[in-house]
Protein backbone atom coordinates (compact mmCIF):
# COMPACT_ATOMS: atom_id res chain seq x y z
CA UNK A 1 0.00 0.00 0.00
CA UNK A 2 0.93 3.64 -0.39
CA UNK A 3 0.29 6.70 1.73
CA UNK A 4 -0.98 8.93 -1.08
CA UNK A 5 -1.11 9.37 -4.84
CA UNK A 6 -1.51 12.13 -7.41
CA UNK A 7 -4.64 12.36 -9.51
CA UNK A 8 -2.75 12.28 -12.80
CA UNK A 9 -2.19 8.69 -13.87
CA UNK A 10 1.34 9.33 -14.99
CA UNK A 11 3.69 12.21 -15.74
CA UNK A 12 6.19 14.52 -14.09
CA UNK A 13 4.63 15.71 -10.84
CA UNK A 14 7.65 16.16 -8.61
CA UNK A 15 7.04 14.97 -5.09
CA UNK A 16 3.89 13.06 -5.97
CA UNK A 17 3.43 9.48 -7.09
CA UNK A 18 1.12 8.52 -9.92
CA UNK A 19 -1.31 5.60 -9.51
CA UNK A 20 0.35 3.81 -12.43
CA UNK A 21 3.70 3.90 -10.61
CA UNK A 22 2.08 2.49 -7.47
CA UNK A 23 0.62 -0.40 -9.43
CA UNK A 24 3.95 -1.09 -11.12
CA UNK A 25 5.61 -1.27 -7.70
CA UNK A 26 3.07 -3.85 -6.50
CA UNK A 27 0.70 -1.65 -4.50
CA UNK A 28 -2.90 -2.70 -4.15
CA UNK A 29 -4.08 0.03 -1.75
CA UNK A 30 -3.56 3.74 -1.33
CA UNK A 31 -4.55 6.03 1.54
CA UNK A 32 -6.37 9.19 0.46
CA UNK A 33 -7.32 12.03 2.80
CA UNK A 34 -5.17 11.19 5.80
CA UNK A 35 -5.42 13.95 8.38
CA UNK A 36 -1.81 14.97 7.83
CA UNK A 37 -2.61 15.56 4.15
CA UNK A 38 -5.92 17.31 4.87
CA UNK A 39 -4.88 19.46 7.80
CA UNK A 40 -1.10 19.47 7.77
CA UNK A 41 -0.72 20.11 4.04
CA UNK A 42 -4.11 21.75 3.37
CA UNK A 43 -5.01 19.28 0.64
CA UNK A 44 -8.32 20.51 -0.73
CA UNK A 45 -11.44 18.35 -0.85
CA UNK A 46 -11.49 18.73 -4.65
CA UNK A 47 -7.96 17.31 -4.88
CA UNK A 48 -8.80 14.44 -2.53
CA UNK A 49 -11.79 13.59 -4.72
CA UNK A 50 -9.64 13.66 -7.87
CA UNK A 51 -6.98 11.49 -6.17
CA UNK A 52 -9.60 8.98 -5.04
CA UNK A 53 -11.26 8.65 -8.44
CA UNK A 54 -7.92 8.39 -10.24
CA UNK A 55 -6.64 5.68 -7.91
CA UNK A 56 -9.84 3.69 -8.40
CA UNK A 57 -9.79 4.20 -12.16
CA UNK A 58 -6.30 2.70 -12.31
CA UNK A 59 -7.35 -0.30 -10.22
CA UNK A 60 -6.15 0.56 -6.73
CA UNK A 61 -8.34 0.08 -3.67
CA UNK A 62 -8.64 3.27 -1.61
CA UNK A 63 -8.58 3.73 2.15
CA UNK A 64 -10.41 7.06 2.40
CA UNK A 65 -9.77 8.83 5.70
CA UNK A 66 -12.22 11.19 7.33
CA UNK A 67 -12.43 12.69 10.80
CA UNK A 68 -13.22 15.73 12.86
CA UNK A 69 -10.84 18.12 14.59
CA UNK A 70 -11.00 18.78 18.33
CA UNK A 71 -12.72 22.13 17.69
CA UNK A 72 -15.39 20.40 15.58
CA UNK A 73 -15.97 17.72 18.22
CA UNK A 74 -16.22 20.27 21.03
CA UNK A 75 -18.71 22.32 18.97
CA UNK A 76 -20.86 19.19 18.35
CA UNK A 77 -20.02 19.33 14.64
CA UNK A 78 -18.64 15.79 14.30
CA UNK A 79 -21.49 14.57 12.09
CA UNK A 80 -21.39 17.72 9.95
CA UNK A 81 -17.65 17.30 9.40
CA UNK A 82 -17.96 13.60 8.54
CA UNK A 83 -20.90 14.20 6.20
CA UNK A 84 -19.07 16.99 4.38
CA UNK A 85 -15.91 14.90 3.95
CA UNK A 86 -17.88 11.89 2.69
CA UNK A 87 -20.00 13.99 0.32
CA UNK A 88 -17.09 15.90 -1.18
CA UNK A 89 -14.62 13.01 -1.21
CA UNK A 90 -16.97 10.47 -2.76
CA UNK A 91 -18.69 12.89 -5.14
CA UNK A 92 -19.10 11.41 -8.61
CA UNK A 93 -18.00 7.95 -7.50
CA UNK A 94 -18.98 5.41 -10.15
CA UNK A 95 -21.14 2.55 -8.81
CA UNK A 96 -18.60 -0.07 -9.93
CA UNK A 97 -15.94 1.53 -7.70
CA UNK A 98 -17.94 1.62 -4.46
CA UNK A 99 -16.76 -1.84 -3.39
CA UNK A 100 -13.11 -0.80 -3.72
CA UNK A 101 -13.41 1.93 -1.07
CA UNK A 102 -12.59 1.41 2.60
CA UNK A 103 -13.41 4.30 4.93
CA UNK A 104 -11.12 5.00 7.87
CA UNK A 105 -12.55 7.12 10.67
CA UNK A 106 -9.66 9.09 12.14
CA UNK A 107 -10.68 11.57 14.80
CA UNK A 108 -7.96 14.15 14.18
CA UNK A 109 -7.81 14.99 17.88
CA UNK A 110 -6.78 11.39 18.62
CA UNK A 111 -3.93 10.98 16.14
CA UNK A 112 -0.51 11.01 17.70
CA UNK A 113 -1.84 12.76 20.80
CA UNK A 114 -2.23 9.72 23.00
CA UNK A 115 -5.95 10.55 23.26
CA UNK A 116 -8.30 7.99 21.84
CA UNK A 117 -12.00 7.93 21.15
CA UNK A 118 -13.96 5.83 23.60
CA UNK A 119 -15.39 2.64 22.13
CA UNK A 120 -18.80 4.34 22.24
CA UNK A 121 -17.54 7.42 20.37
CA UNK A 122 -15.93 5.20 17.73
CA UNK A 123 -19.14 3.16 17.34
CA UNK A 124 -21.29 6.30 17.02
CA UNK A 125 -19.06 7.72 14.29
CA UNK A 126 -18.84 4.40 12.43
CA UNK A 127 -22.60 3.90 12.53
CA UNK A 128 -23.13 7.46 11.27
CA UNK A 129 -20.67 6.83 8.40
CA UNK A 130 -22.46 3.59 7.47
CA UNK A 131 -25.86 5.36 7.44
CA UNK A 132 -24.51 8.21 5.28
CA UNK A 133 -22.94 5.68 2.91
CA UNK A 134 -26.32 3.90 2.65
CA UNK A 135 -28.02 7.18 1.68
CA UNK A 136 -25.46 7.64 -1.09
CA UNK A 137 -24.94 4.10 -2.39
CA UNK A 138 -27.70 1.91 -0.93
CA UNK A 139 -28.10 -0.49 1.99
CA UNK A 140 -26.19 -3.38 0.40
CA UNK A 141 -23.14 -1.20 -0.28
CA UNK A 142 -23.27 0.18 3.27
CA UNK A 143 -23.43 -3.32 4.76
CA UNK A 144 -20.44 -4.40 2.66
CA UNK A 145 -18.46 -1.25 3.46
CA UNK A 146 -15.36 -1.79 5.60
CA UNK A 147 -14.95 1.02 8.12
CA UNK A 148 -11.68 1.09 10.02
CA UNK A 149 -10.84 3.07 13.15
CA UNK A 150 -7.58 5.02 13.06
CA UNK A 151 -6.77 7.15 16.06
CA UNK A 152 -3.99 6.10 18.44
CA UNK A 153 -4.84 2.41 18.32
CA UNK A 154 -2.65 0.58 20.83
CA UNK A 155 -2.58 -2.89 22.36
CA UNK A 156 -4.34 -1.47 25.44
CA UNK A 157 -7.42 -0.20 23.58
CA UNK A 158 -7.58 -2.28 20.39
CA UNK A 159 -9.83 -5.08 21.69
CA UNK A 160 -12.54 -2.79 23.07
CA UNK A 161 -12.61 -0.64 19.94
CA UNK A 162 -12.56 -3.59 17.54
CA UNK A 163 -15.47 -5.26 19.38
CA UNK A 164 -17.84 -2.46 18.35
CA UNK A 165 -20.43 -3.68 15.82
CA UNK A 166 -19.62 -1.12 13.10
CA UNK A 167 -15.83 -1.12 13.56
CA UNK A 168 -14.48 -3.50 10.92
CA UNK A 169 -10.76 -3.05 11.52
CA UNK A 170 -8.08 -0.54 12.36
CA UNK A 171 -5.76 1.75 10.45
CA UNK A 172 -2.59 1.53 12.51
CA UNK A 173 -0.04 4.32 12.52
CA UNK A 174 2.89 4.52 14.91
CA UNK A 175 2.12 1.25 16.68
CA UNK A 176 2.77 -0.59 13.41
CA UNK A 177 6.43 0.41 13.65
CA UNK A 178 6.93 -1.66 16.81
CA UNK A 179 6.59 -5.37 16.11
CA UNK A 180 5.45 -6.29 19.65
CA UNK A 181 2.76 -3.59 19.70
CA UNK A 182 1.57 -4.40 16.20
CA UNK A 183 1.36 -8.12 16.95
CA UNK A 184 -0.61 -7.39 20.13
CA UNK A 185 -3.09 -5.28 18.12
CA UNK A 186 -3.43 -8.06 15.55
CA UNK A 187 -4.09 -10.57 18.31
CA UNK A 188 -6.65 -8.23 19.88
CA UNK A 189 -8.47 -8.21 16.56
CA UNK A 190 -8.79 -11.97 16.47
Amino acid sequence: GAQNCHFMGEGAYTGDIAPKMLLESGCQYVIIGHSERRHGLDEAERVLNLNLKSALKFGLSVIFCIGETLAEREANLTEDALRFQLDSGLSGLAPEWVGKVVVAYEPVWAIGTGKVATPEQAQEAHLFIRKEFAKKFGEAAAEALIIQYGGSVKPENAATILKQPDVDGALIGGASLKADSFLAIINAGK
